[in-house]
């Protein structure tokens, strides 16, 4: 098996160096929990018009949310080396935030299963954030997406995490 630079173990990479699924299959079912978050960045104008509901595609955030959801269930058919997991809970917050202005996205996973749930969790975050620059696009061409990252993950062997 081959090793990260850190000096820990690639889990997806077997010994001769080839990509592969983890078999999680002797894990034990504990409760799993990630939570990620991200942003888009626009013009204080852009999110004034999000903010009345003003732009000509509809509701930007409940359009985001829902497509946040929809990604984390779908995860495993966009990452290719991701199980499928049967989610007990998804949850995707939009919150317009002042300085800079932008749009700041949280979303929560959870599940009972033998691996995690961060990658649905920052593949929520991800797709809300697409969602957002492709309904703003037309009014804002400075979108900038940033800075997804993990904020902290539950349950499994290797205990919980959190981003400080």
């Amino acid at each position: 098996m081959s090793r990260n630079d850190s000096g820990g173990l690639l889990t997806h990479v077997d010994k001769t160096g080839r990509v592969k699924m983890v078999d999680v299959g002797e894990k034990e079912v504990t409760s799993r929990r990630a939570r990620a978050r991200g942003e888009v960045l626009m013009a204080e104008e852009t999110l004034r018009l999000i903010r009345q509901g003003s732009l000509e595609k509809g509701d930007v955030i409940t359009t985001a949310r829902l497509a946040g959801i929809m990604a984390a269930k779908r995860t495993p058919d966009l990452i290719p080396l991701c199980h499928p997991l049967l989610l007990s809970h998804v949850e995707v917050e939009i919150l317009p935030k002042s300085d800079p202005s932008r749009l700041e996205i949280t979303a929560e996973v959870r599940c009972e299963g033998r691996t995690g749930v961060e990658m649905e969790a920052l593949t929520a975050v991800a797709a809300a954030a697409l969602t957002v620059y492709d309904m703003v696009k037309a009014a804002d061409r400075s979108l900038v997406i940033s800075n997804i990252l993990l904020l902290e993950k539950t349950g499994g062997r290797s205990g919980p995490w959190r981003r400080v």
